[in-house]
């Protein structure tokens, strides 16, 4: 008994061995083990999109991985690449910016299934055309509209004291003969008219927008100048306008091209500016009196700062002359608009000394432009050395010990005696003085009171002896700048230094 109980017992083991081999006992015959078949579809396969772009819904059913194939460079893509399972999907299009229809597909595979094509279309986009500039007449009739019956010391009386946009649109850079540049190149931001709102809220009534032209030429070979960039210019001019404020346009160093104070350049440098100022006087021609032009800053033999030569003072003159009668020759308001030359490198003494006053058909309505940073050392010099200015602080070591409070008036002085008292409007177009320390240095505080007894004096005294005094702000707020505004914001930084050159009107 004992090994046949065994034998049984053998014998059910290996019965159960092969019923779980063979799936003994099984009626059905069923493999229990088939793969599962992939599936995946999508509820949409053709998307249409405007040429706006967009995004749209896209449902996938799946029971596994699947991923998008897709150029990603294109312009349209699914939000995620890859999933498991069900999901939501946007399917996104960029806006298009052709003139063309466009199509492309997104490829959505899985192993085990079929690709499924998703045709993704869009409209044609609308191109703006490039604008034209209107055709403007060289002449027409003189129109005395918006021009007062003011001669130009009349009209400064009205202008109070200004600012200067000064490195927006004057950036420009030359290498090797080609011009590039824009409004940002030196760094400043893109000007807004918060800035300017903020200018005048502080108390200032003239801007002076110096402005660069050649690197802005749609043909170098002829001097055009690019429709949009007038544009660009008139729309920073409004911003001032719009605030009734007196604004001043120029032809700034402009990459240096009138720094060549020689005969031999002499007229070609004349047919430059006679044919850059027509455009600029044609364009902004329909202008009430607020906006002045300006032909020319700092022109003077390059690298030469020092008194002028006949020869120089000679052709320096003359680009004030070609100026004048270009614009004149456009008609219009232009036959009336307030005008303003240059003295030799926009000294003081060169200026009594060297300036002829250009023949003008209209009378009365020139002014004469110089600048002003005395004393160097306090005014210009990049150094904390010289921080302190006026006769209080003479002996100082951080004196100049000259360009004093009697310098300003005897320069200031002669400006008076000389244009003023002959009928001719003064614009102190540039003066100022660097922010010298850090608020970290024990010799700040000193430093901004001096400063700002500076401004104040220089402004004032500009006032009392006719001239229109306009800061220069170069839009750096920080050490060695002279910026009173932040320029993203319009917030005024210095504000005590604003107050400082504002308040000289009530002096």
């Amino acid at each position: 008994m004992k090994y046949l109980v065994q034998f049984s017992s053998t014998l059910i083991a290996l019965c159960g061995i092969i019923f779980t081999l063979s799936g003994c006992g099984d009626d059905d015959g069923d493999d229990v083990n088939t793969v599962e078949e992939t599936v995946l579809t999508a509820d949409i396969t053709t998307f249409n999109f405007e040429a706006a772009g967009g995004s749209k819904e896209l449902q996938i059913t799946s029971n596994s991985v699947w991923n998008f194939n897709y150029d990603a460079s294109l312009w349209s893509r699914p939000n995620i690449q890859t999933s498991k399972g069900n999901a939501t999907v946007q399917i996104v299009a960029d806006a298009n910016e052709t003139a063309d229809a466009r199509s492309m597909v997104l490829k959505l595979a899985s192993e085990g299934t079929d690709t499924v094509q998703i045709t993704v279309n869009q409209a044609a986009g609308t191109i703006d055309e490039e604008p034209v500039e209107p055709e403007l007449p060289d002449y027409i009739d003189p129109d005395n509209t918006g021009m007062r019956d003011k001669t130009s010391v009349q009209l400064t009386e009205l202008m109070g004291v200004g600012w200067n946009l000064g490195n927006s649109l004057e950036a420009i850079s030359v290498n090797n003969g080609v011009y590039s540049g824009n409004e940002t190149s030196w760094g400043n931001p893109v000007v807004t008219k918060t800035l300017i709102d903020s200018v005048k809220a502080a108390g200032f009534k003239t801007i002076r927008i110096p402005v660069s032209w050649s690197h802005m030429f749609d043909d170098p070979a002829t001097y055009k100048i690019s429709y949009e960039w007038k544009q660009r210019v008139e729309e920073v001019v409004n911003y001032a306008l719009d605030n009734d404020m007196f604004v001043m346009i120029n032809i700034h160093w402009d990459g240096g091209w009138m720094d060549h104070t020689t005969y031999d350049h002499q007229d070609a440098i004349n047919e430059r500016i006679a044919i850059m100022w027509k455009q600029i006087a044609k364009y902004f021609r329909d202008y009430d009196d607020r906006l002045l032009f300006a032909g020319t800053n700092e022109v003077h033999e390059e690298g030469n700062f020092n008194e002028p030569t006949t020869e120089y003072a000679e052709v320096q003159n003359s680009f004030n002359q070609t100026f004048i009668n270009t614009v004149r020759a456009t008609g219009g308001r232009n036959t009336y608009r307030h005008l303003i030359i240059q003295t030799y490198v926009t000294n003081i003494a060169y200026g009594v000394d060297h300036l002829e006053i250009p023949a003008d058909a209209t009378a009365n309505r020139m002014m004469v432009e110089v600048h002003f940073y005395d004393p160097y050392q306090f005014a210009l010099q990049e150094t904390d050395e010289f921080s302190l200015w006026g006769n209080a602080n003479s002996g100082s070591a951080a004196h100049s010990d000259w360009g004093d409070e009697d310098w300003v008036d005897e320069q200031f002085g002669n400006m008076k005696t000389n244009f003023v008292d002959k009928g001719y409007g003064v614009i102190l177009g540039e003066f100022g003085s660097l922010l010298k320390t850090s608020p970290q240095n024990s010799t700040y505080a000193e430093h901004v009171a001096s400063r700002n007894y500076y401004l104040n004096y220089v402004t004032k005294t500009a006032l009392s002896n006719g001239m229109v005094p306009v800061y220069w702000d170069n839009g750096h707020t920080g050490n060695y700048g002279f910026g009173l505004f932040n320029r993203n914001t319009g917030e005024a930084v210095h504000a005590d230094a604003a107050e400082a050159i504002v308040s000289a009107l009530g002096n």
